[in-house]
């Protein structure tokens, strides 16, 4: 069986862990801070705090925010439950929206979207293709736009406007116009889940990127309170003599990244351009070609006039089927042991947001998409003949079940 997206562990990242293991810091200490200062320069924004995980900071960046109880937050139809579930957690409305041909959110589909309850924007870099953050900032500054926001928080009264909060869970490294996903809009949250292309088996980071008069470095002490429960030190902190005495400001959350966790970030980090970037292109680019002679194959863009994808999930649509005819196509795919899988089910199709009253017939692009879209495997250790293995055992399918 050649299975979907396995991570990749090598003798670096077991001899970085080994190293933790032996450093006597194993929760958050100065590997996760190194972490976090690499993370910066790698993606240009202002800082980054590294958390337990990419949902953690959505919700971690949301009650920063004052989302509560009466607020509206714009998320695409199509995406994981995190993105949605962490507005829910905050008592606010979740406004989902349809999306265009490449699954990103759609800008048109955003401005119709917003009321004066709307207090953010939450667009998704679908399969690691950034979406089209010019149209998105350009909305949230736009003075009629500005007018309709009702700040309540010391927060939002400085920022003024709607937040973009960017859900880049599955595109660190990507680039948009020259600048990479990190530095696009006001917050950018990376995942560092197991199946990501850059894994900490678990974790996550917030990248901060705010306007002016924002200062970055106290933010993030606000949030690094926040999410160790708010307690005003850290683990680290309290070892310098005499950094016993702390205090707690505030019922905080558990949401802080552990040493273990970041050595495995550090070395991918370290070789994710040259390296593992370098090899998902490939094995996107080989799909391409493969599949550019059937003509019911739609392969999915990934680079384009200055925007690059992080080469996260291939995501091949079939032409002219059914929902009911992709999932037989799936299960043939599986007969032939190769593993699949579809990113994503809209939101509005799940039963928690069905029985909320959303509708999936309001976002035909999004079920559109979905039902005709099957992922493809992409990791690092693919090689070319399992390529050929995933493509043959697609083919056969297709034309077995729809031709």
């Amino acid at each position: 069986m050649i299975p979907f997206s396995p991570p990749r562990i090598d003798q670096k990242i077991v001899d970085e862990v080994v190293d933790t293991l032996y450093s006597g810091w194993i929760t958050t200490g100065p590997k996760t801070k190194k972490f976090e200062k690499l993370l910066t320069a790698y993606g240009g924004h202002k800082i980054t705090l590294c958390v337990s995980s990419a949902s953690a900071g959505l919700e971690l960046m949301l009650r920063w925010f004052g989302i509560q109880e009466g607020d509206e937050v714009i998320v695409p139809a199509y995406t994981y439950s995190a993105t949605a579930n962490v507005v829910v957690h905050c008592g606010a409305k979740v406004i989902f929206v349809d999306v265009t041909n490449d699954f990103n959110i759609a800008a048109d589909a955003i401005k119709k979207a917003i009321t004066p309850r709307t207090k953010v924007i939450m667009p998704v870099d679908i399969a690691g293709w950034p979406c089209d953050y010019d149209a998105i900032n350009a909305l949230v500054r736009n003075p009629e736009i500005k007018k309709l926001f009702r700040p309540q928080t010391k927060e939002q009264h400085m920022l003024g406007r709607i937040l973009v909060l960017s859900d880049a869970a599955h595109s660190i490294g990507g680039q948009y116009h020259e600048k990479k996903v990190g530095n696009l809009t006001d917050i950018t949250v990376y995942s560092f889940h197991a199946v990501k292309n850059l894994t900490t088996a678990e974790g996550g980071a917030v990248c901060l990127n705010l306007p002016e008069p924002f200062d970055q470095e106290i933010i993030y002490q606000e949030l690094n309170a926040k999410s160790l429960h708010g307690q005003t030190k850290d683990a680290l902190a309290k070892t310098k003599i005499g950094g016993w005495r702390y205090d707690i400001i505030e019922p905080g959350y558990k949401y802080n990244m552990t040493d273990i966790q970041a050595s495995m970030g550090l070395v991918e980090l370290a070789r994710y351009d040259d390296d593992m970037l370098v090899r998902r292109k490939q094995i996107f680019d080989k799909y391409t070609r493969d599949f550019s002679k059937y003509p019911w194959a739609q392969t999915p863009e990934y680079e384009c006039s200055g925007i690059k994808s992080s080469y996260h999930v291939f995501l091949l649509r079939i032409k002219g089927i059914s929902e009911q005819q992709r999932d037989q196509v799936i299960q043939e795919i599986f007969n032939r042991e190769v593993a699949v899988n579809v990113h994503f089910v809209p939101l509005p199709m799940m039963t928690y947001y069905r029985n909320e009253g959303y509708d999936i017939k309001d976002y035909p692009v999004a079920y559109d998409n979905f039902s005709r879209e099957i992922s493809l495997p992409v990791y690092y250790d693919l090689t070319d003949d399992m390529v050929d293995t995933v493509v043959k055992a697609t083919v056969e399918a297709v034309e077995k079940e729809i031709i």
